[in-house]
């Protein structure tokens, strides 16, 4: 199990350019008071960093989320291009295997997406046995994973950011 305390994800990286940066949310509809608490623990990260432009897209569910990252990506002009996307959802198990299909592709679409755009695409999709396990990710026992989704951003224009120097 994931313990937010053991890791380092909220200790401030150098050189992150928050305000100049252009960050995407993709959130779906599904499980939707889940989603909008995501989003609202990214921005909240992203707006004290001082990222004045943040955009949200909301896709009807998981499985659409890689395909509109995609083609923001391919519809976006070259000056305007995000900086990272932030892929956010909740999964939650139901008792047919509809579960299994939707989180392999969400997962493999934005494993995809961070091995061909030249930008970072983080995971911030929850995938649950039920919505008790998704609220203890939204402030409870284990963090609240869409505050961990933005801070992974930063981290990851950063670090982008310091490779492209090198």
């Amino acid at each position: 199990m994931a313990d937010v305390k053991k890791s380092k994800i909220f200790q401030q990286s150098t050189g992150i350019p928050a305000k100049d940066a252009c960050i995407v949310l993709v959130k779906t509809e599904w499980n939707h008071a889940i989603t909008d608490e995501l989003e609202k623990g990214a921005r909240r990260i992203l707006e004290a960093a001082g990222v004045k432009k943040i955009i949200t897209y909301t896709v009807p569910g998981a499985v659409e989320i890689p395909f509109t990252i995609k083609a923001t990506w391919d519809h976006s002009k070259k000056k305007n291009r995000p900086d990272a996307f932030i892929a956010l959802g909740c999964v939650i198990r139901g008792g047919t295997p509809h579960f299994e299909y939707v989180c392999k592709v969400v997962t493999e679409g934005v494993t995809q997406l961070n091995l061909q755009l030249p930008v970072p695409v983080i995971f911030g999709v929850l995938t649950v046995e039920n919505e008790r396990q998704a609220n203890e990710r939204l402030g409870g026992v284990h963090g609240h994973k869409g505050e961990e989704a933005g801070q992974t951003a930063l981290k990851m224009i950063a670090l982008l950011e310091s490779i492209k120097k090198d």
